[in-house]
């Protein structure tokens, strides 16, 4: 083990990971453990001190105007170089303040990295039909990485709006505006929230939404967009497989609209979401598709035709907004 404590450098010794393009995340937990993600894997390579590590959070901090004290002991930002730092400290933190650190690839992945050609190729059949799509998958699970890799196969004609708590989306498109929400301040003033930036690109003469993560109040203007003529609009939602993907939409619908009957949602949902991707960790850590389904309508609920199992197509695409 390298022991850090005694380095002095501006985050700690942190750099000789924050640099090294092959390492995914950086953890430092509240013991002073240091943990990096390589390859799929997790490996403990050093130790640090609290007072390092509360040194480097308020050097990577400041910079961007974000604060991390007893009264917000949480944070969840973007850095400079578009990677995603995330922090707690006491009291939410019970043994002392941990830190994770999520580097994005500089470039796109191409959609052969997820899956092989056969799937590669349906998914973009998928982007040139104008399907409206959800990635669903777990935490890490390469949900943001997938749908940078389909955005990036969107026609360079199109003109796309992304959609993020935190902007972590890079897409080599020349026509992409990148919007990005706000917490409150510390006062509690200028909140920005993801329903509101949806309503604000509705505005904006948008060809496809891009949406990275649903997961609240967002769930009902997501909906209603992809079911009023932006066709080709994509997000992630977090899931156990693509049918509990649906399920959970519908489920974050019902939370915001009550009132709402359950078959006027299922139409709502059936009606806007064309397809699901699952995406998962294989038994070698390697991220990739799991399975592709086709929405396909059937009264009271929203069931998924197969498309694709892991390594094998298994039909052909019937829907198509074109």
């Amino acid at each position: 083990m390298i022991d850090i404590i005694a380095e002095r450098s501006p985050l700690g010794g942190l750099e000789r990971w924050l640099d090294d393009p092959s390492i995914d995340e950086v953890i430092v937990n509240g013991c002073g453990d240091v943990w990096i993600e390589r390859a799929g894997k997790l490996i403990r390579v050093a130790t640090m001190s609290t007072s390092a590590l509360t040194a480097a959070l308020e050097r990577i901090l400041r910079p961007i105007g974000r604060r991390l004290d007893r009264t917000n002991p949480t944070v969840d930002a973007r850095l400079p170089d578009g990677s995603r730092v995330c922090a707690v400290i006491e009291p939410i933190a019970v043994d002392g303040p941990c830190m994770t650190i999520r580097r994005f690839a500089l470039r796109p992945l191409p959609l052969s990295a997820f899956a092989p050609a056969a799937i590669a190729e349906l998914l973009q059949t998928i982007i040139a039909a104008r399907c409206n799509l959800l990635v669903s998958g777990a935490t890490s699970s390469g949900k943001t990485t997938l749908l940078n890799a389909l955005a990036a196969m969107v026609p360079t004609t199109e003109r796309i709006i992304t959609l993020e708590d935190i902007a972590e989306l890079r897409l080599p498109h020349p026509h992409v505006v990148r919007l990005e929400a706000r917490p409150p301040s510390a006062e509690g003033a200028g909140e920005v929230t993801l329903p509101h930036l949806l309503r604000t690109a509705l505005r904006m003469r948008p060809d496809r939404l891009v949406l990275g993560e649903v997961r609240g109040a967002e769930a009902v203007p997501l909906v209603q967009a992809m079911n009023t003529g932006h066709d080709g609009s994509m997000a992630t939602i977090h899931a156990n497989s693509a049918a509990d993907a649906i399920d959970r939409l519908c489920s974050l619908v019902v939370q915001e609209v009550p009132g709402w009957p359950l078959d006027a949602i299922h139409d709502q949902v059936r009606r806007s979401i064309d397809i699901v991707i699952h995406v998962g960790r294989t038994f070698d850590n390697h991220r990739g598709v799991v399975e592709v389904g086709e929405a396909d309508a059937e009264s009271g609920s929203v069931k998924l035709r197969p498309l694709a199992d892991r390594q094998t197509v298994v039909a052909t695409l019937r829907r198509s907004r074109q």
